[in-house]
């Protein structure tokens, strides 16, 4: 089978296409024969690596999101996933061989979720990093809830930093499906066009607009949860919006990897700055997660493709190494790899 992989770490051009065997799964496995592979962030962060130029044996295949459809299942698996449409998450965490960037997959069976025949092969290869994430950001509240959907977030305020990516597109469409208010900023035009379209009822151009004035004249006691991207700079906004027992929910360390936390607006209202890392989150939320993300898909929730806010870009398996660099290089929408 085809496959991508790296031996070293560095730049894109370390992706490589070669001929890989293909193998059977083991207990406990399915094999997934892979439409779509999904390029997040995490993943050129992890072939990059913290010391380019390092050796990696044996070699990775990258690409945590995927969907296909499972051709084979190990020893102790229902023989009934046989066909099934399914989408995975963290398929490449702690595991060289089974990254998405590939035709086939070998994956534990926990970390396939059924796609339903309505939902695209490009939905559920971006529903694992962006979609969990945002999850995790929109539960952490002190006394918000713990799942996601209909009423879940009635009568609460969400305010989405940077709406235009694909974390905070799906933040915003997560938050709407659960019933909050959203609020979301972003840097541009068309970026606030884009936002809209994902659901979020007020945009704010942080370039042009005062953050702290306008996000208090819609909500002057201030929002329950922020989703942040960019602390390093949204720090003190953050600290000056947030509402009573409100968290502000990091992901990302866009625009700097230290800011200035403001202790006492923070203290006033007895606000959280919380951290999200998938791979370590507690597994008590995980099954949380898989279920809610799932069951916004089967509802037609949550979408992709630029009526939903979030433009697809589709690179064929031999140029994963630009999907890998349009992805770093921040290209606006998601990008996919059409592995079929």
């Amino acid at each position: 089978m085809r496959a991508i992989e790296y031996s070293r770490t560095g730049e894109p051009d370390v992706l490589t296409l070669v001929d890989r065997p293909l193998t059977d799964p083991g207990p406990g496995e399915v094999r997934v024969r892979i439409h779509r592979s999904g390029v997040n962030p995490t993943d050129w962060k992890s072939r990059r690596g913290s010391e380019p130029g390092t050796q990696v044996d044996p070699p990775q295949v990258p690409n945590q999101d995927g969907s296909g459809e499972v051709d084979a299942v190990g020893q102790g698996v229902d023989a009934g996933l046989v066909g099934r449409r399914v989408w995975i998450w963290e398929a490449a965490y702690q595991r060289p061989s089974g990254g998405t960037a590939q035709e086939y997959a070998v994956v534990p069976v926990r970390h396939v979720v059924e796609l339903p025949d309505e939902a695209s092969y490009d939905l559920g290869a971006s529903l694992g990093v962006p979609f969990l994430t945002a999850h995790r950001c929109l539960t952490v509240t002190e006394d918000g809830p713990d799942h996601l959907g209909p009423g879940r977030l009635a009568g609460r305020t969400v305010l989405v930093a940077g709406g235009a990516g694909a974390v905070g597109n799906a933040a915003i469409q997560l938050a709407r499906w659960s019933d909050a208010t959203v609020i979301t900023t972003v840097s541009s035009p068309e970026k606030a066009n884009l936002a809209a379209l994902a659901g979020a009822d007020h945009v704010i151009n942080y370039k042009q607009q005062d953050v702290i004035e306008e996000v208090r004249e819609i909500v002057p006691h201030g929002v329950n949860t922020i989703v942040e991207v960019s602390p390093a700079a949204n720090a003190a906004i953050d600290a000056a919006i947030i509402a009573m027992h409100g968290s502000v929910a990091i992901y990302a360390t866009d625009g700097g990897n230290t800011f200035e936390l403001p202790v006492r607006p923070s203290m006033v209202p007895n606000a959280r700055w919380q951290f999200v890392l998938l791979y370590n989150a507690p597994e008590s939320w995980r099954p949380r997660a898989l279920g809610d993300v799932e069951a916004a898909v089967r509802a037609g929730a949550v979408r992709v493709g630029p009526e939903a806010g979030l433009p697809l870009h589709h690179y064929p398996l031999e140029q994963a190494a630009e999907a890998h660099a349009a992805v770093e290089q921040s290209i606006v929408g998601k990008v996919l790899i059409d592995v079929r």
